[in-house]
């Protein structure tokens, strides 16, 4: 049987559709937006719980904290604290440089907030207003996905494509930098599939109910919602989870991009074409 050869010299190939693009460049500025706004938020209460309820007065029930505290000598310290390990975080967590160069007592700095000082009535505005945005676009994405079988054909790992040995594989060449070419670099690998995902299947809809599942509103009219991630307190703890998985994500992805070469792979993100180079003898 005749087979058709990649030939020698790179060529473009149409990689993504536009409503996959359309969809990406939305769902990019509204997870900017939401992840500033929502660190924003979590300064009001730098601390998460499991169960119902979770406050001030809560410490010992607290699995995560970031705050600051005094030195024996009297100099302040930022630090996070995980269950029983705590790690001294200052500069970055708990305390940090402010607008007016002085040290500041907050969670998160607010170079990574979105307003950058704290403000928690616009971090709440703008972080819903974004919310509704990446939940009306994730509904055309999936819809889009479904309908023409892209979710299905280039995002859902086939069983073979889950063997260790697979796995394994792609892990070593992603260490060694070697990246797919040829005929093989116009598909998903199985670690390219099981971040998008993890991210798009797993993530992305785990933060999207947690936040519903904590809105007064719509736990008024779905009670279930809250009761189903085993109340308030535990919903957050599961919705900064899920935040965090989806930063991890972001800076893995961008880092990816860059190291397969930016102007390629941005490329087919804009315009849909991407360039095949062949695969060497």
């Amino acid at each position: 049987m005749a087979t058709t050869a990649t030939p020698a010299t790179p060529y473009l190939f149409h990689r993504h559709a536009l409503v996959t693009r359309i969809t990406h460049w939305i769902n990019a500025l509204a997870i900017v937006f939401l992840i500033g706004t929502g660190l924003n938020i979590f300064n009001a209460h730098p601390a998460l719980y499991w169960g119902q309820f979770g406050a001030d007065d809560d410490d010992a029930r607290r699995w995560l904290e970031i705050g600051s505290a005094d030195a024996p000598d009297g100099s302040a310290y930022g630090f996070l604290r995980i269950g029983s390990l705590t790690v001294h975080t200052t500069g970055v967590l708990g305390l940090s440089k402010g607008s007016n160069g002085q040290p500041s007592a907050i969670g998160y700095p607010g170079w990574a907030t979105f307003p950058g000082v704290r403000d928690l009535a616009t971090a709440r505005n703008w972080h819903f207003f974004f919310a509704w945005v990446l939940i009306l676009n994730g509904i055309a994405y999936y819809a889009y996905g479904l309908a023409t079988g892209h979710l299905r054909r280039d995002l859902l790992p086939r069983l073979k494509e889950l063997r260790p040995s697979n796995i394994v594989h792609d892990i070593v060449s992603h260490a060694r930098l070697k990246f797919p070419k040829g005929e093989e670099s116009k598909r998903y690998h199985i670690l390219q599939k099981l971040a998008y995902g993890a991210t798009v299947f797993v993530a992305i809809p785990a933060m999207i109910f947690t936040g519903l599942g904590m809105s007064p509103g719509i736990n008024a009219a779905w009670p279930w919602l809250l009761e189903l991630f085993g109340g308030r307190s535990s919903a957050r703890s599961i919705h900064w989870i899920a935040a965090n998985f989806i930063m991890v994500f972001i800076l893995v992805h961008l880092l990816m991009v860059i190291l397969a070469g930016p102007y390629n792979e941005i490329r087919s993100m804009i315009t849909g074409k991407f360039r095949v180079d062949p695969e060497k003898a």
